[in-house]
């Protein structure tokens, strides 16, 4: 059971931070020009998988 909610909960997590990374590149993509949508897409990016590299280490 114990599991299962485990499972839940990286779901939950994983599917808030994409969200969130999704909005932030969608509203930076309407206020800037390419340069600054593939800067900001690149920063993006990288603090989602430091996200997720921590959140590896967390649940482990």
């Amino acid at each position: 059971m114990a599991s299962n909610v485990m499972s839940v909960v990286k779901g939950v997590t994983f599917g808030m931070a994409s969200g969130i990374v999704v909005g932030f590149v969608g509203k930076k993509m309407l206020d800037d020009g390419k340069y600054g949508l593939k800067r900001k897409a690149n920063r993006a990016i990288d603090t989602m998988e430091d996200i997720a590299e921590t959140a590896k280490y967390i649940f482990r």
